[in-house]
């Protein structure tokens, strides 16, 4: 079974997310999702409408996603692809060469993202309709 990985916050879940996640699942089998942890967030300086629980949820409902497991830093991916038996990491492509180091590990490929949607836009557009 050839095993994928990707990485995310995934907070309010929209189209070019469901876009991302089926492109990741075509490379395998197995697609794990390995979803960013509120406190990891905040590392990050990042506040997500919704909590780890509630994001895990949603992403648990959709069908090209087999496995969540937690993000809680930088650091773990390396762990997590040998620990799980990774063949390849997928990320968007706005994180191009950031992840090429773990190229030692597995296949990285980074995809396109879906140009007019993302989450900061969503937030924005809402903040602008107050």
């Amino acid at each position: 079974m050839k095993k994928v990985v990707t990485y995310g916050t995934f907070d309010l879940l929209h189209y070019g997310h469901i876009n991302l996640l089926r492109r990741a699942k075509e490379y395998g089998d197995y697609l794990i999702v390995a979803l960013s942890t509120d406190e990891f967030n905040a590392v990050k300086n990042k506040k997500s409408f919704f909590s780890f629980e509630e994001r895990k949820l949603i992403l648990e409902s959709i069908k090209y996603v087999d496995c969540i497991i937690e993000e809680k830093c930088w650091e773990q991916k390396a762990e997590d692809i040998v620990k799980n038996k990774i063949e390849v990491l997928v990320m968007g492509n706005d994180w191009e060469g950031k992840f090429d180091l773990l190229k030692d590990y597995c296949d990285v490929i980074y995809l396109p993202r879906t140009p007019e949607i993302s989450t900061s836009k969503i937030k924005e557009d809402l903040r602008m309709c107050r």
